[in-house]
C-alpha cells in the first residue's frame, strides 16, 4: 500500500530543497550555456542519478550510517571539495579560450564525461549530503513500504530531471548561448570563482 500523504511530504521538502542554488545549478547553469544542450541534459543525467541514490540512503538512514563512521561523512566532503576547487580553478584559468570543433566521436566521450562529471559534482555536494541525511531523511516514514520507497524515489528522479532540464532547456536557447559566447570570458570566471568559492567552504567548514 501505497502512504500518499507522506509521499506528498517528501515531494514538497524535496521540491524546496532542489530549488535552492548550489553547486549542481551552478554547474547545470554553466554548462547549459557553454556547452551543447546533449552534453548539460547529460550532466543532469548524472546529477539525478546520484540524488536517487541519496534518497535510497536517506529512507535506509544514511543519518545513522553518518553517525556510526563520521570518517566516511569527512572522506565524502574532502573528495568533493577538492573536486569543486579544481573544476572552479580550471574555469578560471582557462576562461576565454575557445573549444576547439568537436568530431562525432569526441562528442561522445564529451556526452559521458558530462554525465560523469554530473555524478561527481552531486557526490560531493555538501548541499545534497546535509539535506538527505539530515532533512529528506526526517520526511520520509521510517519503515516504508516497498511501493512507497519505489514512488519516493521517483518523485526524487522526476522533480530534479523536470527542475535541472527546464533550466538546461532554457538557457541553452541559441539567443542565450550566442549572448554566453560574447561575455565567455566574464561568465567562466563568474562560474569558476562560484564553484572555487563553494569548494573552499565545504573544506574549511
Amino acid at each position: 500500500m501505497i502512504d500518499g500523504p507522506a509521499i506528498l511530504t517528501v515531494f514538497f521538502v524535496y521540491l524546496a530543497g532542489v530549488i535552492i542554488p548550489g553547486p549542481n545549478f551552478v554547474a547545470v547553469v554553466h554548462k547549459a550555456v557553454a556547452a551543447t544542450r546533449a552534453e548539460a541534459l547529460a550532466l543532469v543525467g548524472g546529477i539525478v542519478v546520484v540524488n536517487v541514490f541519496w534518497a535510497t540512503c536517506a529512507i535506509a538512514g544514511i543519518g545513522v550510517v553518518f553517525k556510526a563512521f563520521p570518517w566516511a561523512a569527512l572522506i565524502v566532503k574532502l573528495l568533493g571539495a577538492a573536486y569543486l576547487i579544481w573544476f572552479g580553478s580550471r574555469l578560471v584559468l582557462n576562461a576565454g579560450k575557445r573549444p576547439l570543433a568537436a568530431s562525432t566521436a569526441a562528442a561522445t566521450v564529451s556526452f559521458r564525461q558530462a554525465f560523469v562529471q554530473g555524478v561527481i559534482t552531486n557526490i560531493g555536494n555538501p548541499k545534497s549530503i546535509a539535506f538527505f541525511a539530515a532533512i529528506f531523511s526526517t520526511a520520509a516514514p521510517a519503515h516504508a513500504s516497498t511501493g512507497t520507497f519505489l514512488t519516493m524515489l521517483a518523485v526524487v528522479a522526476l522533480t530534479s530531471s523536470s527542475w535541472y532540464g527546464m533550466v538546461t532547456l532554457v538557457l541553452s536557447q541559441p539567443r542565450i548561448a550566442s549572448a554566453y559566447r560574447r561575455a565567455k570570458k566574464t561568465i567562466d570566471r563568474l562560474c569558476g570563482g562560484l564553484i572555487l568559492l563553494l569548494g573552499v567552504r565545504q573544506l574549511v567548514q
